[in-house]
């Protein structure tokens, strides 16, 4: 029996879902582009082997950043292009992490929340290399949300290298061999600082009930917890590690196990027994109100660049690699194939032959099973 994939789950438990617990608009498309990935929904092309002449059919996949079906590829173009720019330095791994606490606080306004804890991590990082080194250094960032429950838990990744800018607009580097680039103690005294800094002249923080004062009173009370680890050793090793975090989405169909008719199964890692890999079983909108929770507000960037790594010095005081230029003609196709060694073109069947596209399929018109039936619905929730 195949194993069933975020798509299944989507189209089996969707409506209940939704009758239960209204997710708003642009969650409810997310999931509707979801269900229809590589689907007649969507359309697609027919095509034909060069060598046997089999016929095969390849459906369009919806691109959609949530889709665990969409990511591959998307990968593997991001971790060329920025190997091609990637400055040939040491570099760190920093991961800044909220109090659990704070989610419930996150949730009133995610775009927010999630915009200061980029600002507040980029500033800490920013302060903490003039004050340590006097250079202005950089990071690649990238925003998490999840844990591996598919609980909410935001966090940022940061790559940072070992390397700034001085006044005089000199290269320095800094950081020493096998060390932390910073004492990670006050990288959490000073994030958690500017974060709650920032929490405090929000015009939220006036109309939030008691209970949400005293989860932030208790937030200023405790240490946060920031990850730093060791310098990591050639810089396409750094991208590639990072390039691990870029696309990923908070569950990939390889972790689902089973879904039942009332249930779905899948495997979480464990870090506090040894990270010993353990099936969990949740009712079926209970999975999917919990992957609601990492669907991402419209048109909100969750990679980000700062200082030295930012466009505005990649542009003017970096050149990248000659020979890692993308040529500009390169199909998608011979791309892939370049990057992953994988020739999507090649038939399954014989393996010889090259599938060659003779017609177009148009997309399906009938109504889709998650979003149309609840669109009137939909539009009553807020955004």
């Amino acid at each position: 029996m195949q194993t069933p994939g975020l798509a299944d789950i989507i189209r089996r438990f969707g409506q209940s879902f939704i009758l239960k617990h209204h997710p708003n608009t642009w969650q409810l498309r997310t999931l509707d582009a979801i269900a229809k990935c590589r689907t007649s929904a969507l359309g697609g092309h027919k095509y034909r082997c060069s060598h046997c002449g089999k016929e095969h059919i390849s459906y369009n996949s919806c691109r959609n950043r949530h889709c665990p079906q969409c990511q591959g590829a998307k990968n593997a173009f991001w971790v060329e292009e920025r190997t091609a720019s990637v400055l040939a330095v040491k570099h760190y791994h920093i991961v800044f992490t909220v109090p659990e606490g704070l989610n419930g606080i996150c949730m009133l306004d995610s775009r927010w929340f999630y915009d200061h804890m980029f600002i507040s991590a980029c500033e800490t990082l920013r302060q903490m290399s003039y004050t340590h080194y006097g250079v202005e250094s950089g990071a690649i960032a990238v925003l998490h949300t999840w844990g591996q429950n598919l609980s909410l838990h935001p966090h940022i990744h940061c790559i940072v290298p070992a390397a700034g800018v001085t006044v005089a607009g000199n290269m320095k580097y800094i950081g020493k061999a096998g060390k932390y680039l910073y004492p990670v103690t006050m990288l959490s005294g000073v994030f958690r600082g500017k974060l709650m800094e920032s929490l405090k002249s929000h015009p939220l923080h006036y109309t939030i009930d008691t209970h949400h004062k005293e989860k932030i009173r208790e937030a200023w009370q405790k240490p946060w917890v920031v990850f730093c680890e060791p310098s990591f050793g050639k810089p396409d090793h750094v991208i590639g590690y990072l390039g691990q975090y870029i696309h990923r989405i908070a569950i990939s169909n390889s972790r689902i196990v089973q879904m039942t008719e009332q249930t779905v199964t899948f495997r979480v890692k464990d870090y506090d027994d040894g990270e010993k890999i353990k099936p969990v079983t949740l009712k079926g909108e209970e999975f999917l109100r919990r992957f609601c929770l990492h669907i991402l507000p419209r048109r909100f960037v969750r990679i980000r660049y700062y200082g030295i790594y930012s466009s505005r010095f990649r542009h003017n005081a970096f050149k990248p690699d000659e020979k890692m230029v993308i040529k500009v003609r390169e199909t998608v196709a011979g791309r892939i194939e370049r990057l992953t060694c994988y020739n999507v073109l090649l038939c399954p069947v014989c393996k010889k032959g090259i599938l060659i596209p003779v017609a177009v399929i148009p997309r399906a018109r009938a109504p889709s099973a998650v979003f149309e039936p609840f669109k009137n619905h939909s539009s009553s929730c807020h955004h």
